[in-house]
């Protein structure tokens, strides 16, 4: 968990919103140390926590979530964590084994007819059930999910994976008061596709953003690479949250550390203007 960050946004682990839709983009850079930092966000906040790794092994996250001072291996004992190994569970569904966890979230690998119903019943089933969590578990329910593309380069379409937020938004942020942080990477340039012809990743990002209250997005330095300071972070509050003007946005610069993150007003750094 980030402290600056947490500032940033006026928000603590005893104190933040609820119903709230977190967008988190990259491009030209790695925004996984913004899935970390809500990760830990929300597990120190006593939420009950849904997260879809789509991107990365448990032993991984658990690794960067131990040098942040949560134990992922603990809050999933305590059933406050309830992680779904995209890795694991999508090479079992390929070759033809049977889950460890029984799980059938990803049945659209097997039957594509069957689009993302099986993954939103897993996470309306594992946030449902919110207020037996466990240690530490009264919290509102949180789904969080690193990351969103690795479904588009699973054959599943952008507007099956629209539908999916969609829901999942009803279903977590609307009937249970609870929040959700999505991650999805853009390849390329922002405006490189001047005939409209948009790759999935761009067109899924413009939805979603139509969907969220924060967006967060990561990019290089647009002076290039510098050892001081890794990228740069855009935050907009869009036009659902009352307390702030219709889309206000702030850019700072960022350094990843190895137990955390330090970021800058955009100029105010002397690594880079």
């Amino acid at each position: 968990m980030f402290a600056e960050l947490n500032a940033i946004l006026n928000t603590s682990p005893d104190s933040f919103k609820q119903r709230e839709f977190i967008l988190v983009s990259d491009r030209r850079a790695d925004a996984s140390f913004l899935v970390h930092h809500f990760l830990s966000f929300y597990l120190r906040a006593g939420c009950k926590v849904c997260f879809l790794g789509l991107a990365q092994s448990f032993s991984h996250y658990n690794a960067v979530s131990q040098r942040l001072g949560v134990s992922l291996t603990q809050a999933k004992e305590k059933g406050q964590l309830l992680f779904l190994e995209g890795l694991k569970e999508s090479l079992d569904v390929l070759l033809g084994r049977t889950s460890d966890t029984g799980s059938q979230a990803l049945d659209f690998l097997r039957d594509p007819a069957v689009g993302l119903r099986c993954l939103y019943e897993f996470v309306q089933a594992s946030v449902s059930d919110s207020g037996d969590g466990g240690e530490g578990g009264g919290g509102p329910p949180v789904l969080l999910v690193d990351d969103l593309t690795v479904l588009l380069s699973l054959g599943v379409s952008v507007g099956s994976v629209l539908d999916f937020s969609h829901y999942c938004h009803a279903t977590v942020c609307s009937q249970l008061k609870g929040n959700m942080v999505m991650l999805v990477r853009c390849e390329g340039e922002e405006d490189e596709d001047e005939d409209g012809d948009e790759e999935g990743s761009e067109r899924l990002l413009k939805g979603l953003t139509h969907q969220c209250s924060l967006t967060l997005h990561v990019q290089g330095l647009p002076t290039g690479f510098c050892r001081d300071i890794h990228g740069q972070v855009e935050v907009c509050w869009r036009k659902t949250q009352k307390d702030k003007p219709p889309n206000q946005k702030k850019l700072f610069q960022y350094k990843v550390h190895d137990k955390g993150a330090s970021f800058f007003a955009r100029g105010t750094s002397s690594a880079v203007l």
